[in-house]
């Protein structure tokens, strides 16, 4: 009886290798899924809906854009030197002036009682020294005239003197009548000696007291100059031809010393008054120049003056016009003014942007060279101007960058791009 014969399975059946291939292609899907896969945040974005921009090299000159005011190159205050009514007014605002040109006539009762008074001590003082003078003369013609007299009874008593000497002594008269000529003799001289003294004294003292009025009348002079001088203030004159820019008061209106009556504008020349943000205070210095577009022309400017005073977060400036003037420009128009931080170099430089209200300029979206997708990537923004920034680090010159809004993409690695 034949014995039956077992049948040895085979191992690799066709059912056992599929199963393994499969088993093994699903580990290799995990696995390329799990590391090699993508893991980035992506988003889908339509190219329409985004700006590409391309990294340039060239020459770069950081500015600040400012707003400009127009100004006369010199404006001219009229103050009120003394107070007064407005009695008349010759000419309102808006008028050329000459140099000269009467604007407002005040009137002032104080100072014209003044001058009456000051002139009126004046007129006295005058009086008081031609009256000195007269009677310093009067008393000089009366004292010359007393010596002369007193010269003539000198001399006659000096003979009856000598006379009378000689007779006493030959015993013909009496001692007593030789006294008493001799004793005439002697007070006549005595006489003749306090005349003329008393008349040097009375020319010294003449002389003092027309000295004392002739100081009194200087400084009353001097106080009637001063007097006149205010009285003369009261008529206010343009001290610069130009245009009268302001009046104002009217008719009628009372005027305090020192109060601002009228305002002139010398139309030879113009400067630029703006402001600045006081971030850059520290930046801007005299001699910095910026530059505006007037007319299809472009017109230099320099900084000549500087404010540092904050108000409401800016600094004024004074810019001067570097060479030629525009024509048609008008006293309190506005100009765009570039002011120059810097003088031009070469840079890496990207177009500004909404990108970099999002970013900060710290990092930015790359476009890779398919154009297929756009990935985050690190950067360093420098100096900035109106259309350019300036990128000192993670970009290489011919690299495309989206410069768009970057709303919805902060939080993504990847942006796919959709054309």
């Amino acid at each position: 009886m034949a014995m039956d014969r077992k049948i040895k399975k085979k191992v690799w059946t066709a059912k056992r290798i599929f199963t393994i291939l499969g088993i093994t292609g699903v580990v290799a899907l995990i696995a390329y899924v799990f590391i090699f896969a993508d893991k980035s945040s992506k988003l889908n974005v339509e190219l329409d809906k985004i700006n590409v921009a391309e990294v340039t090299e060239g020459a770069f000159q950081e500015f600040i854009p400012v707003e400009g005011t127009v100004n006369p190159k010199t404006t001219i205050y009229l103050d009120a030197i003394v107070g007064g009514n407005v009695a008349e007014k010759f000419l309102d605002g808006g008028v050329e002036v000459e140099e000269g040109d009467t604007i407002l006539k005040l009137e002032n009762d104080n100072l014209e009682m003044n001058y009456i008074r000051e002139q009126t001590q004046a007129n006295l003082l005058r009086n008081d020294i031609e009256n000195t003078n007269l009677s310093l003369r009067q008393r000089l013609f009366q004292s010359k005239s007393s010596i002369i007299n007193l010269d003539f009874d000198i001399d006659e008593a000096r003979d009856a003197y000598e006379r009378n000497q000689q007779l006493w002594s030959d015993k013909v008269i009496s001692e007593q009548e030789f006294l008493n000529s001799k004793r005439l003799y002697d007070r006549l001289v005595a006489r003749r000696v306090n005349e003329i003294e008393s008349a040097r004294f009375d020319s010294l003292n003449a002389v003092t007291s027309t000295k004392q009025n002739e100081e009194r009348l200087e400084s009353t002079k001097e106080s009637l100059e001063i007097v006149k001088g205010n009285l003369n203030n009261l008529w206010v004159t343009a001290k610069i031809s130009g245009l009268l820019s302001t009046v104002n008061f009217e008719v009628g209106q009372n005027v305090s010393p020192g109060v601002t009556i009228a305002q002139i504008d010398d139309l030879d020349g113009f400067k630029i008054v703006a402001g600045v943000d006081q971030h850059y205070l520290d930046r801007v210095y005299l001699g910095l120049r910026g530059n505006f577009d007037f007319g299809g022309s472009n017109y230099g400017l320099v900084i000549r003056k500087i404010f540092p005073e904050i108000n409401s977060g800016q600094f004024k400036v004074e810019m001067m016009f570097e060479g030629e003037i525009p024509e048609n420009i008008r006293r309190g128009q506005t100009v765009p003014v570039k002011l120059q931080l810097s003088e031009e170099r070469q840079a890496v430089m990207i177009p500004r942007g909404a990108f970099f209200q999002t970013t900060g300029g710290n990092w930015i979206f790359v476009v890779d060279p398919s154009g297929e997708f756009a990935v985050r990537r690190k950067i360093r923004i420098g100096n900035q101007n109106l259309r350019q920034y300036e990128v000192l680090e993670g970009l290489d010159v011919g690299e495309r960058v989206i410069t768009s809004s970057y709303d919805g993409y902060e939080d993504k690695d990847k942006l796919i791009i959709k054309k």
